[in-house]
């Protein structure tokens, strides 16, 4: 006879534990970034995509490193304000993160960093809530893009498709996603099938930190503009996850997880 799974005891004790644990191992590895590397740059990502961002650490690997996620954790590694920061001026850095935000520890030289990143645009497959950024409409007719067992799956998707001696063929006019409105799961699908891209990967730098000084750069004076404009912060919501050990993967992740990524 199967085991009830009714009343069944859980301890969290080891699971709080590991999560305090995990904190104090990033508070400790951010602060020991600081002393090892000369600058610290504040950073905002569109539409992340964690095999880009290992193609990038490992490209700079050996001269930079990597943080995001667990948002509170980075500002109480910084400092959130001047009694409390791990060096002179850190906390303006702390300040800034929220968000879709990490940071880059670095010794390069300014110019290098800032050419690398606004180099950096990889276009991808927009996923589901991403925002279609042009309206694409299928014509009534065949879709022969399409093998003829794919008519019950486009279906499921709300096309209006039927096969005609085996060919899949629209009955009707299809608006797959218009400008401007979020994308549905199904949307989403059809414009990967259709190979239409409409996502960016891109790093903005926002904020640097050398020595004490604390810089403001364009992105940053922009976002604070929009920001004050809206009256807000920003809303955006923490969700990303990179391990360097066990590779990377994407994810929700409950608010103070995270790791970094050297």
């Amino acid at each position: 006879m199967p085991k009830s799974k009714r009343n069944r005891l859980v301890t969290l004790s080891r699971v709080t534990k590991k999560g305090r644990e995990q904190k104090e191992s990033l508070v400790e590895a951010v602060r020991a970034a600081v002393e090892e590397y000369s600058d610290v740059y504040v950073f905002e990502f569109d539409n992340m995509r964690n095999t880009k961002l290992k193609e990038l650490r490992d490209e700079l690997k050996g001269s930079c490193r990597f943080f995001l996620g667990a948002n509170k954790v980075l500002q109480v590694a910084l400092g959130r304000d001047k009694a409390t920061e791990h060096r002179e001026g850190l906390h303006r850095c702390s300040e800034l993160i929220e968000g879709h935000r990490g940071l880059l520890f670095t010794s390069l030289p300014k110019e290098q960093v800032e050419k690398r990143f606004s180099e950096l645009a990889e276009p991808d497959f927009a996923r589901t809530g991403s925002i279609a950024t042009g309206t694409v409409e299928l014509p009534e007719g065949p879709l022969t893009q399409f093998s003829h067992d794919m008519e019950p799956f486009l279906r499921k998707q709300g096309m209006p498709v039927r096969l005609n001696r085996g060919v899949i063929e629209l009955v009707a006019d299809f608006t797959v996603c218009t400008e401007g409105q979020p994308l549905s799961p199904e949307a989403a699908t059809i414009l990967r099938l259709l190979g239409e891209k409409m996502a960016v990967f891109r790093l903005h730098l926002l904020a640097r930190w050398t020595d004490g000084s604390f810089e403001l750069l364009p992105a940053g004076e922009a976002a604070a503009k929009a920001g004050s404009a809206k009256g807000s912060k920003g809303g955006f919501v923490e969700g990303f996850y990179e391990s360097d050990e066990e590779g990377s993967e994407e994810g929700d992740e409950e608010e103070g997880g995270g790791d970094e990524a050297a």
